[in-house]
């Protein structure tokens, strides 16, 4: 069974950092595609970054701040995040997609004080 688990979420001060991991364990396909999206409060979820073996991407609204990375194994991804800002308190999901299929971690909360 797939499992991916985040840790790393907290209360932080505005301007502060905050690094989150997943780690993906129980695949025994090639991954494809890892990813951090994230929910607020009444607003929809949103993709933050992504990464795979080409490329990373990255939401304008983390440009500059965030950084996606992984492992060499690549079942764990990191998700660097500085300058937190209060619009930047939500739930943080991590997504892992490979030859079998698409799971989620379970999210784990970053709030952001002013």
């Amino acid at each position: 069974q797939v499992q991916l688990v985040e840790s790393g979420g907290g209360l932080v001060q505005s301007g502060g950092s905050l690094t989150l991991s997943c780690t993906a364990s129980g695949t025994n396909s090639s991954i494809i595609r890892m990813a951090w999206y994230r929910q607020a409060p009444g607003k929809m979820h949103e993709l933050v970054a992504t990464i795979t073996d080409d490329m990373s991407n990255y939401a304008d609204f983390v440009k500059g701040r965030f950084t996606i990375s992984r492992d060499s194994a690549k079942t764990t991804t990191y998700l660097q995040m500085n300058t937190l800002q209060p619009e930047d308190t939500a739930v943080y999901s991590c997504y892992m997609r490979d030859n079998q299929g698409i799971y989620w971690g379970q999210g784990t909360q970053v709030t952001i004080s002013s």
